[in-house]
């Protein structure tokens, strides 16, 4: 079933300018910044909040990446559940379609790849259990 928003995502031009606004003006802390190959994943959230908003650079466009890298590039909406290899089965069942057979291992949890009716991309998630806090 799914329990959570995990993260929404925000495309940007400047991730440290992002990052200054979020925290410095709003008021929101920075939880993740982690470099990698794919791009910078930075994220900010309200304090003791849930849900994190990813702050992903890309050139100048209306909401959109200028690239999609895949396994890289994240959905638009990341969804969290908590037993995601259950409703994955379910709703393959219901006829979601998504960009791979099974729902993959990775050192953050479990995930896969829906698309909704206009293409948009849909991350589903379960984390691990260090991403939960319990171990």
């Amino acid at each position: 079933m799914l329990t959570n928003i995990m993260y929404v995502t925000l495309y940007v031009t400047d991730q440290d300018r992002a990052l200054r606004f979020y925290t410095e003006q709003l008021g929101l802390e920075k939880r993740i910044d982690f470099p990698n190959p794919g791009g910078r994943f930075l994220t900010v959230g309200v304090p003791g909040g849930p849900v994190e908003i990813i702050l992903w650079a890309h050139a100048a466009a209306a909401g959109q990446p200028a690239e999609v890298v895949p396994g890289a590039t994240p959905g638009p909406v990341i969804l969290e559940s908590d037993d995601l290899r259950a409703d994955f089965k379910v709703f393959r069942d219901r006829g979601v379609t998504f960009d791979k057979p099974e729902p993959e291992d990775y050192a953050f949890g479990i995930a896969i790849e829906a698309v909704d009716p206009d293409g948009n991309r849909i991350s589903l998630r379960e984390r691990g259990r260090a991403g939960r806090g319990d171990g």
